[in-house]
């Protein structure tokens, strides 16, 4: 298996923006870091529109009838898209036995706050009822009387962008929340958040310049204490009866403090989050299996989390698997 740190962190760095790069560049060179023309695990892909907003819809040979996975990428804010995106949420898709939609969400700074959250809302709104209504296509059946399950699964400046979309749910749609799952996620934009007060502060890939330089593209400064914006400013009543957390990241990242005062206040508020810690790995890690064995075991472990309720379920076949193909 692969194990070449230098080579990964090297891919890694394009997800950092700088002063120094042309935003348009800043994109190409994500699409070109991650991007692939094969896809992994035979998966299918095809195109859809909700409300002309433009998804992958990624399907696993295998997945469960009733859950879909809704990926929001990261890209600090400007950049990240379907084709950067696709071989790792086709990896996850397979991992969680989900049908996976990756949404072409509009960008800062042409599209700043809340321009994205509004295609979002529209995605999870269209998906969620399109489920329901396939799963209602056999009355009487015990496919029929399941609900739809969501799995939200975001990088970086995307779980900002989750957050914001969670808070805005209300009945149905938000209990159809299975599981939020974060991979180094951006949580606090306020000025009060150490990371921009202090000196020198970065990891291996991220600098406290280069989120605060997102942030700035996303929404103006007055907006960095919108709990929309920086979901550690929430309050009590935003955070009770949130769905379940699971956050995977490295050790030494900038983001660490935050995600650990988050998952403090979501249990402290009676939820529950985990903060899954990778050592000497470094942020976004999962995207570069090319280079870092780490990559495979870190997304097993995410579909394990997920697939666990269908395996004990088995025999009483509580959760049907649909083959698309034979």
């Amino acid at each position: 298996m692969p194990n070449d740190r230098r080579a990964a962190i090297k891919k890694l760095k394009s997800l950092c923006l700088t002063s120094k790069i042309d935003i348009n560049d800043f994109r190409a060179r994500i699409d070109e870091t991650f991007s692939d023309v094969f896809l992994p695990n035979h998966v299918e892909l095809e195109e859809k529109a909700f409300r002309a907003v433009k998804c992958d819809v990624i399907s696993p040979e295998v997945y469960a009838s009733n859950r879909v996975l809704l990926y929001i990428h990261g890209g600090s804010f400007v950049g990240g898209s379907r084709k950067a995106y696709r071989p790792f949420v086709s990896a996850l898709a397979n991992a969680t036995s989900s049908k996976a939609y990756l949404p072409e969400f509009r960008l800062a700074p042409a599209h700043p706050y809340p321009a994205g959250l509004e295609d979002l809302q529209q995605v999870y709104q269209s998906l969620y009822i399109e489920t329901e209504a396939a799963l209602a296509l056999n009355p009487g059946t015990e496919e029929s009387e399941k609900k739809p399950e969501v799995l939200i699964m975001a990088d970086t400046s995307g779980a900002s962008l989750a957050m914001a979309l969670i808070f805005g749910l209300k009945d149905r749609f938000r209990d159809s929340v299975r599981k939020v799952i974060f991979f180094s996620p951006w949580l606090d934009f306020s000025e009060t958040n150490d990371m921009f007060t202090s000196k020198k502060v970065y990891d291996d890939v991220f600098t406290a310049d280069s989120v605060r330089l997102a942030s700035e593209h996303y929404t103006y400064q007055e907006n960095w204490n919108n709990p929309f914006v920086s979901p550690l400013k929430a309050p009590r009543e935003m955070l009770t009866d949130f769905p379940p957390v699971f956050i995977q990241m490295g050790e030494n990242e900038i983001f660490y403090d935050s995600a650990i005062v988050f998952r403090d206040m979501l249990r402290n508020f009676g939820g529950k989050c985990d903060v899954d810690v990778w050592k000497k790995m470094p942020p976004m890690f999962q995207l570069v299996d090319e280079e870092l064995s780490q990559a495979h075991v870190a997304v097993e472990r995410i579909g394990s989390l997920i697939t666990a309720k269908d395996r004990s379920n088995e025999g009483v076949h509580e959760i049907q698997l649909v083959l698309e193909r034979s």
